[in-house]
C-alpha cells in the first residue's frame, strides 16, 4: 500500500478530531472515523482499516476515560466486570473481524440505531438521573453480558460501539447519560486494547496513519469530555439524539444505495 499524502493525512486528522469529540461525548466516533479511513487509504485491505482505526481510537479513549474518572468517579463494581467482558468479547471478535464482511452488519446497525433513538426521543426523562433497574449480583450480571455482547461487535467491526454502551447503560440499566458516558468511554478502552491485541501481532496497523489520526483523537476527545462534564446530562441526551440521527441517515444512505 502507497504511503498516503499530505493532503489525506490532513483530511484523516480532521476526522479522527471529530471522531473523538463525539466519541467521548455520546460513544460512536468510529462511525466518523471508519468510513474516512476506507476513503482515504483505498488500497488497505479491510483488516488494515480496522487495525488503524483501532490504534486512532485507543489513543482518544485513554485520555478522555482517565478525565472521566477523575471528574465522574463511576463505580468501580460496575465498570470493572463491564471492562474485563468488554475486553474478552473484543478479543473474540477481533479474531473472527477478517471473516466478516462489511456489508453484513450496515443493515443491523442501522436497525439498531434506529431503535435506540426512537427509544430515547420518545423517553424525555430517561437518562436524566441515575435511578437503577437492578442491584448486587444481578446488576454486575447484566453489566458483564453488556460488555461481553457489544465487546464482541466491536472487536468484529466496531462503528456506533460507544452508542451501545451509553444506550444499554442507559436504557437497560439505568444509569443517567453522563454516568454512563464516563462508564462506556472505560468499556470502550479495553475493547480498543482487546482488538489491538489481536490485530498488531498480525502487522495490521498503518502506523503512521494511525499515531498522525491518534494524535487528533485525543484532542478530540479531551474537548469532548471537557463539554460534556460541563454541561451535565441534558447536553449528552441532546447530543447523542443528533449524533445517532446523523449515523442513521449516513447508514441508511449506504444501505439504500442512495450515495
Amino acid at each position: 500500500m502507497p504511503d498516503p499524502s499530505l493532503s489525506v493525512l490532513a483530511l484523516l486528522a480532521l476526522a479522527a478530531l471529530t471522531a473523538g469529540y463525539v466519541d467521548a461525548v455520546v460513544g460512536g466516533g468510529g462511525l466518523v472515523q471508519l468510513p474516512a479511513l476506507l476513503l482515504g487509504l483505498p488500497g488497505a485491505s479491510p483488516v488494515q482499516v480496522l487495525a488503524t482505526n483501532k490504534l486512532a481510537s485507543i489513543c482518544g479513549t485513554t485520555v478522555s476515560s482517565a478525565t472521566y474518572y477523575r471528574r465522574v468517579r463511576p463505580d468501580p463494581r460496575t465498570f470493572l466486570p463491564l471492562m474485563l467482558l468488554a475486553f474478552t468479547g473484543s478479543v473474540a471478535g477481533a479474531l473472527v473481524a477478517s471473516t466478516i464482511p462489511r456489508s453484513a452488519f450496515d443493515p443491523i446497525v442501522l436497525v439498531a440505531l434506529v431503535v435506540v433513538g426512537a427509544y430515547v426521543l420518545l423517553k424525555p426523562d430517561l437518562g436524566g438521573e441515575t435511578a437503577l433497574r437492578f442491584t448486587g449480583g444481578r446488576h454486575t450480571s447484566v453489566a458483564m453480558l453488556t460488555g461481553l455482547v457489544i465487546g464482541f461487535y466491536d472487536g468484529a467491526l466496531g462503528p456506533g460501539t460507544g452508542s451501545f454502551l451509553v444506550f444499554a447503560l442507559v436504557g437497560l440499566m439505568g444509569y443517567g447519560f453522563l454516568e454512563a458516558s464516563a462508564k462506556a468511554r472505560l468499556a470502550n478502552w479495553a475493547t480498543n486494547l482487546a482488538a489491538l491485541c489481536v490485530f498488531v501481532p498480525q502487522g495490521a496497523v498503518v502506523w503512521q496513519v494511525g499515531l498522525v489520526m491518534g494524535v487528533a483523537n485525543v484532542v478530540g476527545g479531551y474537548l469532548g469530555v471537557r463539554t460534556a462534564v460541563a454541561r451535565g446530562a441534558g447536553f449528552v441526551r441532546g447530543f447523542f439524539i443528533v449524533v445517532v440521527s446523523a449515523f442513521v441517515v449516513r447508514i441508511g444512505g449506504d444501505v439504500l444505495g442512495a450515495w
